[in-house]
């Protein structure tokens, strides 16, 4: 396997700000006008990303494989949410990461993310392997 240029520390963040297209009422209803949990693992997911992304040779990339977040306090539109990730583990291939956020009044959320550094053009070739149909008995 190729080498990594990974060290514990590495340090990613990601922002959005809460609007109607990342709020809880975008996925059902009635739901709060607040910033929407699969966003908020979504943009923990995206700081992790952001922390090895420049460390990852080219034709690598990381994909998530786990994910374990809890949502601590809801954020009304209109209210900025940071995430940060920082690396704390590396084992081979794999990468797990501390992840929080925060909006501007406090801590929103806080979890692990687990990443795994991938060959994108080896993985889209098996990837395109499994698209045959599958026969089903019932």
């Amino acid at each position: 396997m190729i080498g990594f240029n990974l060290k514990k520390g590495l340090k990613g963040i990601a922002q959005t700000t809460v609007n109607e297209e990342n709020s809880a009422e975008k996925f059902a209803k009635p739901m709060p006008s607040a910033f929407a949990t699969p966003m908020l693992v979504s943009l923990m997911d995206l700081a992790a990303i952001n922390a090895v992304k420049k460390n990852i040779p080219e034709g690598y990339i990381s994909v998530a494989s786990k994910i374990s977040v809890t949502h601590l306090a809801a954020t009304p539109l209109g209210m900025t949410v940071t995430a940060d990730a920082t690396l704390i583990d590396i084992f081979q291939n794999r990468i797990t990461f501390q992840v929080n956020a925060f909006d501007e009044v406090e801590k929103i959320g806080e979890g692990t993310v687990e990443r795994y550094i991938i060959d994108l053009d080896k993985f889209t070739k098996k990837m395109l392997k499994r698209k045959k149909p599958r026969e089903v008995d019932f």
